[in-house]
């Protein structure tokens, strides 16, 4: 795959959902919620502040973030399901 999120964007890979509860119940697709924990695939350069600086981003690939319920844009490429968001929809890194 060939992508690069522009600026503060950020490519994210959700994780997969629980497909049983503690009980053992298996949860039908249509009764999941969709995971607000993903994997950063894919970095943007960074934000320019009011000089023009470039501030780098805080998250880099292969970080396990939280995010919110109805952040980024969902996209798929190669067949794959991604998230776009900005950084600022990271709620924190896990781990």
């Amino acid at each position: 795959m060939k992508f690069r999120p522009l600026h503060d964007r950020v490519l994210v890979q959700r994780e997969e959902s629980e497909e049983k509860t503690a009980g053992g119940i298996i949860i039908p697709d249509t009764a999941k919620e969709k995971p607000m924990q993903g994997k950063v695939i894919s970095v943007g350069s960074g934000a320019r502040d009011e000089q023009g600086k470039l501030t780098p981003l805080d998250v880099k690939e292969g970080d396990t973030i939280l995010f919110g319920k109805w952040s980024g844009t969902e996209i798929k490429l190669d067949g794959t399901d991604y998230l776009i968001m900005k950084e600022s929809d990271i709620m924190g890194i896990i781990g």
